[in-house]
């Protein structure tokens, strides 16, 4: 529609509406309130997030980056098939992830150059390369300073742990590690949350009166120490946590319905992610479920199509179908990634073959919030061996996190020493994300 100003200022586009307005007999006040309320849907953030790592670093070219008209030595042995997102193939042995691909973004083309996997881990994490005189704080720490939660849960949990670490930022940003994974229809004993050993929330009580008598008597020796500071923290959080029924109720996985449950399976990452969606629902900001065994230099086709690729792919379906059931896909970020991609080449260290560390190319997969599923966004050249293009790096593909979080990867915190940072110090939005 053409849009071009009356004498008295007015834009016809809005005259229309004004006339709308009146035929539907709404007040000016009701008006402006329901456009307020759709511009406030159209610029909605999300506000938690959830961070799966791939530790070890899964093959692109075996899960959503395949080349099936590669050579054989490249193409490997998996086959693509069809998504319910037109245009969009991933491989034959997630096709649970298949019929939900319309809820995530694929990016292709993700490359860097940091092959071992500590420092792969700590850049993708971060969105910053590592540096020796400075840590950066992972995702999650910046996520619950920015967005802090309610005082009775847990604002950054790792199931079972995490390669994220508060950095510069302090201690009281360190993820909370349940140390060990959750089973299936079992109640799931969380150290520091399980009143364990006839504990009561009485004796908690006390204990913590006690407590306050010694820091009151300790007074002043605490004074610009960050650890202390921090312990303090943690200290105050840990009672509120440990007393509140909403939190025990969260992490114990044998309270979920059946049905809800039945669809995340039983193996220890769909029912970590069955956990991840509780805390969520519950109030946490942030939670991190790990997925081990991608390092696959050897009998990589044989360790995927038997055990990686299923339990992966019943895990991320049922929490992209469990988040949006409930309500919670368009305020949860969801980041998918491992440390880097594998090679193209198939080596010859085992009869079925295998993959080495290769972070010149590399997917991650964008759910939730503002992000536009059932796309793929970037692409890698004939044998998925570097982006066909410019590609992104993992500065890039941090900055989109934060960006689809409504935070500014751009501002600067403050070392203790005084040092600017930047939260992405290199980083650009990948726009095409939210087209």
């Amino acid at each position: 529609m053409t849009t071009y100003r009356t004498c008295d200022g007015v834009r016809r586009r809005d005259f229309l509406k004004v006339g709308v307005v009146g035929s539907l007999g709404l007040t000016l006040p009701d008006y402006l309130r329901l456009t307020e309320a759709a511009e406030s849907k159209r610029t909605r953030r999300a506000t938690s997030a959830i961070f799966i790592e791939m530790a070890g670093g899964p093959s692109h070219l075996d899960t959503f980056d395949l080349k099936p008209d590669a050579p054989s030595e490249v193409r490997g042995k998996f086959r693509p098939i069809k998504t319910n997102a037109p245009g969009v193939e991933i491989c034959e042995h997630l096709p649970k992830l298949a019929e939900v691909a319309d809820k995530f973004c694929i990016l292709r083309g993700v490359s860097h150059t940091l092959a071992a996997h500590q420092f792969g881990r700590e850049y993708v994490v971060t969105g910053n390369r590592p540096l020796p005189s400075l840590e950066y704080p992972g995702l999650g720490s910046v996520l619950i300073k920015e967005r802090p939660g309610p005082i009775d849960m847990p604002g950054f949990v790792a199931v079972p742990n995490t390669a994220q670490r508060p950095g510069f930022l302090g201690v009281q940003y360190a993820p909370f590690s349940t140390g060990a994974t959750p089973r299936a229809n079992a109640p799931f004993n969380v150290r520091g949350i399980t009143l364990a050993g006839g504990l009561t929330v009485h004796e908690v009580e006390r204990r913590k009166k006690l407590r306050q008598l010694l820091d009151r008597a300790f007074h002043g020796y605490e004074d610009n120490d960050q650890l202390l500071e921090g312990l303090d923290s943690f200290s105050e959080r840990a009672h509120s946590i440990i007393t509140s029924p909403k939190a025990r109720q969260a992490f114990d996985v044998s309270k979920e319905s059946p049905a809800f449950a039945k669809r995340f399976g039983t193996s220890s990452f769909g029912v970590s992610c069955l956990l991840a969606c509780r805390l969520i629902e519950a109030g946490t900001r942030c939670v991190t479920v790990s997925s081990n065994g991608w390092d696959t230099h050897q009998d990589n086709f044989k360790k995927l199509k038997e055990n990686l690729l299923p339990s992966f792919d019943e895990g991320l379906a049922s929490l992209l179908w469990g988040l949006e059931a409930r309500g919670l896909l368009e305020s949860t970020a969801v980041f998918v990634t491992g440390e880097f991609g594998r090679t193209p080449k198939i080596n010859s260290r085992s009869a079925d073959g295998g993959r080495d560390h290769y972070p010149r190319c590399m997917f991650m997969l964008l759910a939730g919030g503002a992000v536009r599923g059932g796309q793929v966004v970037g692409e890698s050249d004939e044998k998925a061996a570097q982006p066909l293009h410019e590609g992104f790096s993992p500065d890039d593909v941090a900055a989109t996190f934060y960006h689809n979080l409504g935070i500014d990867h751009t501002k600067e915190y403050h070392t203790e020493t005084g040092r600017p940072i930047m939260i992405v110090r290199n980083g650009e939005v990948i726009r095409q994300v939210f087209a």
